[in-house]
């Protein structure tokens, strides 16, 4: 059973208190709760060491799938594939950040990954400050949390820069229009690159300038001159580019290759974001502790879940009786991709029955923990949950 600290303060005061009312998009909101996940040392460091270990484990399945030609499977669009290649090779193409998502890890329950966003993970702004906050605000010690997230991001920048010594550290962070969350997420990412040395602007991804000759362009709203960028992070994920705009994905391969631009995330993150992964690794290293069955069709005699392979927030997720009879679906836009079906595993759960669902954040290392709760099925309406560590 999950153990909650009820918190005097709510997090929405503890960010108003600091002004950084910015943080809280009209989506964060009703998301954001009083308590706070009691964790100890040792159950901390347990989802350190299990992000530290998943991850190499993704690079050595990431290795395996380019060297198998697993693209098809893994449902990536063709005209990703050798700007993926292209990245994997080539080390100044830095992982910026992902967040691993797990079963279990409080109360004696075993840590189970149940997927990595990789490519465009968000609880950025909830994760990093929200819950450090909200612990400030009730007066309690602020290190008491397994969150160093907007210093190893910073970090990150940092190193993305010095391995890109020929580039200006220049970044333009965008976002898809009218998803104000998304728009707080990169607004905490801007403020790390600025930290390590970027100068930084934002817009969205309808205002973006592509030249195959000279690279990634904004022009500004007030002089109407076009400000070139060096690096560019996207809120978009690459599945979309791949599929729906193709001329694009090819412009962009020639841009990376013409070093004309570095894109965070790298497009070989598309290698772990798709769900395929979770069954390459099953095949690469069985029955590991950290993972669940998955395979590419219902299984007879286990309860399974089934996701599509770029499916988002559990949209087109649905838990399965053995042999395949459907308990609970969540509907959504991904019905038309191809699924795979992962071992059922019970949510931790607190008095009220919501089911929590832990989120790490790796950005080189593992560095920051936070909660997500709701029903069976964590979809878009899950909401956030700090942690203290006691």
């Amino acid at each position: 059973m999950i153990s909650l600290k009820k918190m005097p303060q709510h997090p929405e005061n503890a960010l108003r208190k600091l002004g950084w009312q910015w943080m809280l998009g009209e989506d964060t909101l009703p998301y954001l709760v009083q308590e706070a996940v009691v964790v100890n040392e040792a159950e901390a460091d347990d989802y350190y060491e299990a992000a530290k270990t998943l991850y190499g484990m993704f690079v050595e399945a990431g290795q395996y799938a380019i060297d198998q030609l697993l693209f098809k499977e893994m449902g990536i669009p063709d005209s990703l594939v050798e700007l993926i290649k292209f990245t994997w090779e080539d080390d100044r193409h830095v992982h910026l950040y992902g967040r691993f998502d797990f079963a279990g890890g409080l109360d004696g329950q075993p840590i189970k990954l149940i997927e990595f966003n990789a490519d465009t993970a968000t609880c950025l702004p909830e994760t990093a400050v929200v819950q450090w906050a909200h612990l400030r605000a009730n007066g309690m010690d602020d290190s008491h949390q397994f969150n160093t997230l907007f210093e190893t991001l910073t970090s990150q920048f940092s190193y993305i820069k010095d391995v890109n010594p020929d580039l200006t550290p220049s970044l333009l962070v965008t976002t898809l229009r009218d998803f104000p969350e998304d728009d707080t997420n990169v607004a905490l990412l801007a403020e790390a690159a600025r930290e390590a040395g970027f100068d930084v602007e934002f817009c969205y991804m309808d205002e973006v300038e592509f030249s195959a000759e000279e690279g990634v362009f904004y022009q500004n709203p007030e002089t109407g001159d076009f400000v070139r960028f060096d690096f560019w992070f996207k809120l978009v994920p690459w599945e979309h580019i791949g599929f729906d705009e193709p001329e694009l994905a090819q412009l962009l391969t020639d841009m990376v290759k013409d070093r004309r631009v570095v894109i965070l995330n790298p497009a070989y993150t598309l290698l772990f974001q798709s769900k395929y992964i979770l069954k390459i690794l099953w095949d690469m290293f069985p029955y590991h502790p950290l993972l669940l069955q998955t395979e590419r069709y219902v299984m007879p005699h286990k309860k399974s879940v089934s996701k599509v392979l770029f499916g988002r927030e559990g949209a087109n997720v649905a838990i399965l009786e053995k042999g395949g009879t459907v308990l609970e679906k969540v509907e959504g836009e991904y019905g038309d991709q191809r699924s795979i079906y992962q071992e059922y595993v019970e949510f931790m759960t607190d008095t009220q029955n919501f089911k929590y669902q832990a989120g790490v954040f790796y950005a080189g290392e593992p560095c920051a923990l936070g909660y997500r709760r709701g029903g069976h099925i964590l979809d878009n309406t899950a909401q956030f949950v700090g942690h203290i560590i006691e």
